[in-house]
């Protein structure tokens, strides 16, 4: 059982920056790929970034991509999401999530299997 636990958002205006990190309790963090989804409201869960259990392999999706950048401490259990330029419409619930899966095929899901408990991130304009 893999226990994630959120840090990091809140509010900024249209422009500016903000950094999200997440906390694993799993020892065996290696084994996983994570990722970062976020959920506006009325809106369907989204897929935003993802990141290999080695940190070479990321993914991205085209919202965000050039803005967002994500990236993981194996050594502390940690990964994080360095969110510029940030836009009104990137206001959600941005969730940590991890997956046991090969890369290749988790990206291609949202359906992962570990997910944290969410934080709240509002850009205004």
């Amino acid at each position: 059982q893999v226990q994630l636990v959120e840090s990091g958002g809140g509010l900024v205006q249209a422009g500016g920056s903000l950094r999200l990190a997440c906390a694993a309790s799993e020892r065996t963090f290696t084994n996983y790929a994570m990722g970062w989804f976020r959920q506006a409201p009325g809106r369907e869960r989204e897929f935003v970034a993802a990141i290999s259990w080695t940190g070479i392999r990321t993914y991205y999706a085209d919202s965000v991509k050039g803005r967002f950048t994500i990236s993981r401490d194996n050594a502390k259990n940690t990964v994080s999401l360095q969110m510029n330029s940030l836009k009104p419409e990137d206001t959600a619930v941005y969730y940590c999530a991890a997956d046991g899966r090969t890369f290749s095929v988790v990206v291609t899901t949202t359906s992962w299997g570990y997910w944290g408990q969410g934080t709240q991130v509002t850009v205004s304009s």
